[in-house]
């Protein structure tokens, strides 16, 4: 009976080559991906952006927005609120991650079945990083660090991997929108290493694609960000809370969701917001020092601050850069005492007088004091109902 059966599947395996050939043009191998033995292409962007795309259903997550994107960066902090708000509108969200399989699972939630497809790619093996942008018609780039490890440097992450996503999505052929996501500040004469790298970014993408989208985001405020929650963190362990300089410099912080907002927008668009640079900056400009005050507010906290002068600061900051590749292991994260952070907080980051903003994309931008800020309410010794927020008022009990 077996020999029967073995017979019969090979026979039918011959018969049955078309249909296979057929499953390997859809769902295609690394090494089958488009442009792995081809020339290079001129850019073939889309004029009209994705207006003409075929629609499904009222909108919601169970529509079809036509839109099949790949967010590069989704697992990290803006990633999470941008795939939220491209499933919730029907979009596929092909998700490249390069972490363990768990880096990317609360992403899956946000979608209709099968449409956030994690895939595991390389950043540095380009038939890779086609194999992950084969099917997609829109290309969102979130990859940035804040930080030098061992094995990335500012200029790989921030510069060369911004060119050679470019440049695969130049060759693709059915891109219609590619959006690059930089940095507020980004210059080639800013002190900081990172935002030299980010404008070098820029500039190499719109080299091979001018029809890119270039979104200048300020420092992003929300549940998991780097700025509060490092600060709140800091302030309940050692009672204090460093302030370079004398926490005068100047920001224009803004609400992550409201950034998702904006790529979305220009997405959403009749191509008006092709190749065009957008400065996202929140409503309100905070100092240091005014910043640090609304998180004391918030994590109901007397504020005690140590103010460091930006010479020792980088003095502290020092150590970790000079043994980064010195050493045969990895070094701590940087929190608070980040080298080319200081570098970058030493002057102004503020949104430019001319620059496009939120409001060229119909948003309105939210303001930081209330609901953006409540997840500090976490870190209040009473527990989060210590105090009261925007959203309840609930008065202190007494304890006997």
């Amino acid at each position: 009976m077996q020999a029967v059966c073995r017979r019969l599947g090979n026979q039918y395996t011959k018969q049955s080559t078309a249909p296979i050939s057929c499953f390997k043009s859809i769902y295609l191998l690394p090494d089958q991906c488009y442009g792995a033995e081809s020339t290079r292409f001129a850019s073939s962007l889309a004029t009209k952006g994705v207006g003409h795309l075929v629609r499904k259903g009222t909108g919601g997550r169970s529509s079809v927005s036509g839109i099949v994107a790949t967010v590069f960066g989704a697992t990290g902090f803006l990633g999470r609120y941008l795939v939220q708000q491209l499933a919730k509108m029907g979009s596929q969200v092909l998700v490249p991650f390069r972490g363990s399989e768990d880096c990317h699972r609360h992403l899956k939630l946000m979608g209709d079945l099968g449409q956030i497809v994690p895939m595991k790619y390389n950043p540095r093996d380009e038939n890779s990083i086609k194999a992950v942008m084969a099917k997609a018609n829109v290309v969102i780039n979130l990859i940035g660090r804040e930080y030098e490890t061992r094995n990335f440097s500012f200029e790989e992450v921030n510069h060369h991997m911004a060119e050679q996503l470019a440049l695969i999505a130049k060759e693709h052929g059915g891109i219609m929108r590619y959006i690059q996501v930089s940095c507020l500040g980004a210059s080639p004469s800013s002190s900081s290493r990172m935002l030299r790298a980010k404008a070098a970014g820029e500039e190499a993408v719109l080299r091979e694609l001018p029809e890119a989208t270039i979104m200048r985001p300020a420092a992003m405020i929300g549940t998991e960000d780097r700025v509060l929650n490092p600060w709140a963190h800091f302030a309940k362990k050692y009672s204090f809370l460093p302030l370079l300089g004398d926490g005068s410099t100047k920001i224009q912080p803004v609400y992550v969701v409201d950034v998702a907002s904006a790529i979305v927008a220009a997405l959403k668009d009749d191509g008006s917001s092709m190749g065009k640079v957008y400065e996202l900056g929140g409503p309100e400009i905070y100092t240091l020092h005014q910043l640090a005050e609304l998180m004391y507010d918030m994590i109901r906290e007397w504020p005690h601050y140590v103010k460091v002068p930006f010479p020792i600061a980088k003095a502290i900051a020092t150590p970790r850069e000079v043994l980064l590749n010195k050493v045969p292991f990895p070094m701590p994260t940087p929190t608070i005492f980040n080298l080319d952070q200081i570098e970058a907080l030493s002057t102004d980051t503020l949104v430019s007088e001319n620059a496009l903003k939120f409001e060229d994309l119909g948003i309105v931008p939210c303001k930081l004091k209330g609901y953006p800020v409540e997840f500090l309410i976490q870190y209040r010794k009473g527990g989060p109902q210590y105090g009261s927020t925007v959203s309840e008022k609930v008065t202190p009990q007494s304890w006997s």
